[in-house]
Parts: structure tokens; sequence; C-alpha cells
């Protein structure tokens, strides 16, 4: 798969996990593992940059005599996700027009 839509994917994968509710490394990745690889070296540049771009915010919590990040969406997240989501819609119309053909 290409490098770049690949990388498009897992944001919105992990904004869509977000979504749903907050959460941490490890449980986004078993999340997302059933759909499209993805590894903690590549999850958690990812969070990085959501989060210095103001789509994920981040709180860190006590779990177990640690203290675990926690990961939320932001409006500018959602936002995004939602944009994404329109996003796959017209590239759906591409994909079908590739793999059905032109013509009807």
């Amino acid at each position: 798969m290409d490098t770049q839509l690949k990388k498009g994917l897992l944001d919105a994968c992990v904004l869509s996990v977000l979504r749903e509710e907050e959460s941490y490394g490890y449980k986004i990745i078993s999340d997302i593992a059933p759909y499209i690889e993805i590894s903690e070296s590549t999850l958690y540049p990812i969070l990085k940059r959501l989060e210095s771009t103001d789509m994920v915010t981040t709180r860190s919590k006590e779990y177990n005599g640690r203290l675990r990040k926690y990961y939320m969406i932001t409006e500018k997240g959602l936002s995004r996700l939602r944009e994404f989501i329109d996003d796959l819609k017209e590239f759906e119309k591409i994909y079908n027009f590739i793999v059905i053909g032109g013509r009807k």
C-alpha cells in the first residue's frame, strides 16, 4: 500500500477509535489491528503529530503504579475525521470506476 495513503488511513483509524472514547496506546493498537497493521513504533509518532496539530489532547492517570497517557479527540480532530469520511466517499467513486469500469 502507498505510504502516504496508509498514513492518512492510520490517522483516520486513530481518530475513529478516539471518537468512541478516550484511550491509551496499547488499546488503540488492539482496536485498530484487526483492520490494518500498526505497531507501537508507528502509532506513537501518529499520536504525537495529532497532538501537535491539536486533533487530540492527553492526560495522564495512574494505572497499576505507573502513569498511563490517555488520548482524547478534540473538535478539530472530529472535524478532520468528518473530512476524511467525505474524502472516502469520493474515493469510493474512483474505486468503482477503476474496478467496475468507466461505462455503465
